[in-house]
């Protein structure tokens, strides 16, 4: 089984991303991706062909995953904390493999 890989939204934060990758969790970001002001759509539809699941702090990406397919959404508010997000996130990568995943949202 492959595990989760992630790809972060615009806003997230790199201390976050930093604390994933030094847990060992394959992590891309926007600008890595050289994606830097791309539509939202635009987005998941990166994170879909590569097959890694989107972090964001968007609600807008909830309203798209309606209607279109991905490799699944893990999502939270503005206001939860580094810690509370990198912790999510970690267990989320140890406990799901990345086909469990695929059109499920998870929320921290």
């Amino acid at each position: 089984m492959a595990k989760i890989r992630f790809y972060t939204d615009e806003h997230v934060p790199k201390a976050v991303v930093n604390g994933l990758r030094q847990r060992n969790v394959d992590v891309l970001t926007v600008p890595e991706a050289g994606t830097l002001g791309a539509s939202d759509r635009e987005h998941m539809n990166l994170a879909q062909e590569v097959g890694r699941v989107i972090f964001t702090q968007d609600s807008d990406f909830l309203r798209l995953a309606a209607d279109a397919e991905h490799h699944g959404i893990v999502y939270t508010t503005q206001s939860a904390s580094i810690g509370e997000i990198v912790n999510g996130l970690t267990l989320i990568h140890q406990v799901l493999e990345a086909d469990e995943m695929i059109g499920r949202i998870e929320f921290l």
